[in-house]
């Protein structure tokens, strides 16, 4: 019985890491399974973040003064734990079902997009005030 049960649980295993593959190799323009579809909406999501953080950190450096860095820093950090919490909430209903990973991060995706073209904006009116209004 024993020696059953582990020979089902390896071939699981087994099948499980043939299946699952290197995320640098899935097509994304192909993804069929939730588990491709997962790693995928991750992907995005991660270059969805890199884009954001690249912006963040030319906002910073066209500060200057330390009191405004200083509450930029505060505001980004408020931003990150309500993209976190209102992705939270709006995935809830899917929470433990295998499209959650999915859901989560196209929610954080696309708040996090929204924020790049907010931090975006604010590069804008370093260049040219008029367009601050």
């Amino acid at each position: 019985m024993y020696r059953s049960l582990l020979l089902a649980l390896s071939l699981v295993l087994l099948a499980a890491s043939a299946t699952a593959g290197d995320a640098d190799e899935i097509d994304c323009s192909k993804a069929m399974n939730q588990n491709d579809m997962n790693i995928c909406a991750d992907k995005d999501y991660q270059v969805s973040d890199t884009k954001l953080n690249a912006v963040y950190a030319k906002v910073m450096a066209a500060l200057g003064d330390e009191n405004y860095k200083t509450k930029l820093k505060a505001a980004e950090r408020a931003w990150v734990a309500y993209r976190d919490t209102e992705c939270t909430f709006e995935t809830a209903e899917n929470e433990g079902g295998s499209i959650h990973p999915l859901v989560y991060s196209g929610c954080l995706t696309k708040l996090t997009n929204a924020r790049t073209k907010d931090l975006q904006a604010y590069l804008e009116c370093f260049k040219d005030a008029e367009k601050c209004g």
